[in-house]
């Protein structure tokens, strides 16, 4: 899903026009990276929470050149899903393809001598 695609959903559930949908969006989006900015951690119950990792510096190295390069240490941000949101994911995901997976599984065991 894209952010558009997302905006165009806000605007069907909530009934509002696409530009307020946007304004809508943008605020979440705008708010999450704002509190990452600030070093805060964001906790959506039953979604999950987002927060910021510290990289240590390394010694990397130039694809083109392979030459070593060294890379500063870094924040970068983190997603952590909630067990709710883990569990829906693997719920709809094994109920997705466990027939498809079990019409493999009888295709392939018929022999082809």
């Amino acid at each position: 899903m894209t952010k558009a695609e997302l905006i165009e959903e806000v605007s069907k559930v909530v009934e509002m026009t696409r530009k307020d949908s946007e304004e809508i969006v943008e605020t979440i989006f705008d708010s999450i990276v704002g509190s990452l900015h600030k070093g805060e951690k964001i906790e959506i119950r039953g979604f999950g929470s987002f927060r910021t990792r510290q990289r240590q510096p390394r010694v990397g190295r130039n694809p083109k050149t392979g030459t070593r390069v060294e890379v500063p240490s870094k924040r970068i941000p983190y997603f952590k899903p909630s067990k709710e949101l883990r569990d829906l994911v693997n719920q709809s995901a094994q109920a997705g393809t466990e027939p498809a997976a079990s019409q493999a599984a009888v295709s392939t065991t018929g022999t082809h001598e």
